[in-house]
């Protein structure tokens, strides 16, 4: 099935930031009245057996725990109803963050292109096939470093559902195969180190373990 090998050839990343509650207000924030969408590069895609890199003069690197949602066929404009249809199937992931970079650019106003879309950002598990979940809008997400758990929530927390986001997004970028969509974070997220392993899965179903490393 082509679309196991969604990194190889998946042309964006779409990533919804404040999709929690507890997260937006952890993050000294508040819940957006509309998805708030930011991207990556598919640069940023890192798999497992290969390590998740600090950016060069970043002082503060955090994890983010996210369902990943891959996008099965091309659509634009699509509607809430049909948006499911265009599910090809799904993978936990980390939305890697530059923190004080992303705390920087937040107090200055500008983009968070640098802190979030930088090389190995965006580590992702195994393609998980869309029929081996039977409601994605209720899954157990979780995010352990160095065997301590930091993020345990579950994506009926979600404040924007699969379909209202695949929905949304789809009237401002077309939607391609391959294309894999970050469902946002709960709370919880935090700083890892080099040296540092953190584990990331949804419920029992999927698990990926990634090294951090020093980027020298």
């Amino acid at each position: 099935m082509r679309l196991t090998r969604f990194v190889e050839f998946g042309r964006k990343i779409v990533c919804l930031g404040k999709n929690y509650g507890k997260h937006a207000i952890e993050m000294g924030g508040k819940v957006p009245e509309v998805p708030l969408i930011f991207l990556k590069p598919a640069t940023a895609y890192v798999t497992e057996g290969n390590p998740i890199k600090v950016p060069v003069g970043c002082g503060q690197l955090h994890h983010e725990v996210e369902l990943g949602v891959i996008i099965g066929r091309k659509g634009s404009n699509i509607s809430e109803s049909e948006a499911m249809d265009y599910v090809g199937g799904y993978a936990v992931t980390l939305d890697m963050t530059a923190r004080d970079w992303q705390s920087l650019a937040k107090k200055e106003g500008n983009p968070w292109s640098l802190a979030k879309g930088f090389d190995t950002s965006c580590p992702v598990g195994s393609f998980i096939p869309k029929e081996a979940i039977g409601d994605p809008n209720s899954l157990q997400l979780w995010c352990k470093v160095n065997g301590d758990m930091k993020q345990n929530a579950s994506t009926s927390d979600m404040v924007f559902k699969i379909p209202q986001i695949i929905s949304y997004i789809s009237k401002y970028f077309t939607l391609e195969t391959g294309d894999l969509i970050l469902t946002g974070t709960p709370e919880g997220v935090g700083p890892v180190s080099p040296g540092d392993t953190i584990e990331a899965g949804l419920g029992d179903l999927s698990k990926v373990s990634f090294q951090i490393q020093a980027n020298e």
